[in-house]
């Protein structure tokens, strides 16, 4: 798969590290019956380049490569309170010399302080020009659409990146990370079973799932829900990954039998961390000292770990799993993540 045709912004120096996490192997094993949980290893895509890492870098290298080409010197997207994805956005900016505005979606009522830790925090460190605040289940793109517009009244060009950076363009970001994974499969001499990762906008799981595909890696991906159980998330995950390959220009259907997520871990609702999501971060935190976040990690890794008690996995499964990033919200999420906080199951 040839990705040279696309132009790309470089914001990280080689390959994120792949590695084996002998302790938290060991911690979730005594927590399966009879001690058969899988080997667990890590991507540390928390380790890509724009403070501090995260997913999105992958996605931004094409994005805002195409945002410099179309002549724009704003950057405009849309997240939740805490947006990883705004906070990455924003950095590409500063780096590219160029603006910065967010439209930020209340997903939970009132849940959006200015003054918050995490993100929010950042966004003000980092100098975000203009943030627009609008309810649950507004549309996001019209919104960012009369930023746009804004802009253009002022004689200034925006660019729209969307929520999550997940298009087909973006989504070779994770194409691009497919072939990373397939160099260092060989180079560390490492086979990989199972591949477990976030399943939110889709432009991680899809990216990832077309990559394989196009580069015949033959490891079935299992997406944990972030905001959706299967039968809403599948079909978009499914739409992301057709149109990469669409883009690529290759002669590949996918098989709707390879998007496969669940949805068992994300509840109350996006964002709201419960109990399997404490557990997790507190896990890796003590066994490993990486640090997962709230939102996405935390249950991400929540749904590991709980597919792994069910049974899911063989006891000799080497398992790979793909860390997002996001570790700055923890900081607004101190209380729940310390158990000082009741939370559901």
């Amino acid at each position: 798969m040839d990705l040279s045709r696309f132009p790309r912004r470089r914001y990280t120096q080689g390959p994120t590290p792949l590695e084996f996490l002998p302790r938290f192997t060991e911690a979730l094993r005594a927590s399966c019956p009879a001690g058969s949980g899988p080997n667990v290893w890590i991507k540390r895509d928390d380790m890509l380049g724009l403070t501090p890492g995260g997913n999105k870098t992958r996605k931004l290298e094409f994005l805002v490569a195409d945002a410099l080409a179309q002549g724009a010197d704003t950057l405009i997207t849309c997240g939740a309170p805490q947006s990883n994805h705004c906070r990455a956005t924003l950095c590409a900016a500063i780096k590219e010399g160029m603006k910065c505005r967010f439209v930020i979606e209340e997903r939970v009522p009132k849940s959006y302080k200015p003054e918050a830790s995490g993100n929010n925090f950042l966004f003000r460190l980092l100098g975000v020009e203009a943030i627009t605040v609008v309810p649950a289940g507004s549309n996001m793109l019209e919104a960012m659409q009369q930023v746009a517009a804004d802009l253009a009244k002022e004689g200034r060009k925006g660019y729209i990146v969307p929520g999550g950076g997940s298009n087909a363009l973006g989504g070779l970001g994770y194409v691009a990370c497919a072939q990373e994974l397939q160099q260092q499969f060989f180079e560390q001499g490492v086979q990989i079973d199972r591949v477990v990762v976030g399943s939110g906008s889709s432009g991680t799981h899809g990216g990832l799932l077309a990559g394989f595909m196009g580069n015949h890696i033959n490891i079935p991906i299992v997406g944990i829900g972030v905001s959706r159980d299967p039968v809403d998330q599948n079909p978009l995950v499914h739409k992301e990954a057709q149109a990469v390959v669409d883009l690529l220009g290759l002669d590949i259907t996918i098989p709707r039998a390879a998007v496969v997520s669940y949805g068992d871990w994300w509840r109350p609702k996006y964002s709201v961390p419960n109990a399997a999501m404490v557990e997790a971060v507190q896990v890796l935190a003590r066994t490993e000292a990486i640090l997962l976040d709230p939102v996405y990690t935390g249950k991400i890794m929540a749904g590991l770990m709980g597919l792994a008690r069910k049974g899911f996995f063989r006891a000799d499964e080497n398992v790979l799993f793909i860390h997002t990033g996001g570790a700055p919200s923890l900081h607004a999420y101190e209380a729940e993540v310390l158990g000082l906080t009741e939370l559901t199951a």
